[in-house]
């Protein structure tokens, strides 16, 4: 799969019991208008190289055609993408939200959700 051709992307971290929940979230809303890629995915781990940097797993990533935009950043140019008419219509995905790890403790929320209020990071393609 090519990059450029996936646009917009959500990618977000596929071990994560809250963050599957927030992709399922967002692939609901955005019916099919915007790709939906784990971190952990084959095609994850390439984005990551080629687009993003060390600090790509901290959080979720919003990517269109001119920038990356990660954690709160992202929460704007998200909402933008999922009420525009002009995003183009994609196949819509299927997320599986089994948890991999122990993500469903109260401090494993509580961690992730503060992750998302203070991280943030834009990245220009």
């Amino acid at each position: 799969m090519e990059i450029k051709e996936s646009i917009p992307i959500v990618l977000f971290d596929n071990q994560c019991y809250l963050c599957m929940k927030f992709a399922n979230a967002v692939n609901f809303f955005a019916r099919g208008k915007i790709t939906m890629i784990g971190h952990y995915s084959e095609f994850g781990g390439e984005i990551r190289k080629t687009i993003l940097d060390e600090s790509a797993l901290e959080m979720f990533w919003f990517i269109d055609q001119k920038r990356a935009y990660g954690g709160r950043a992202a929460l704007l140019p998200l909402i933008k993408s999922i009420l525009s008419k002009k995003t183009k219509k994609l196949p819509m995905s299927k997320i599986n939200d089994e948890c991999q790890q122990d993500c469903k403790t109260i401090k494993a929320v509580f961690v992730r959700s503060a992750s998302l209020i203070t991280s943030s990071k834009i990245i220009d393609l």
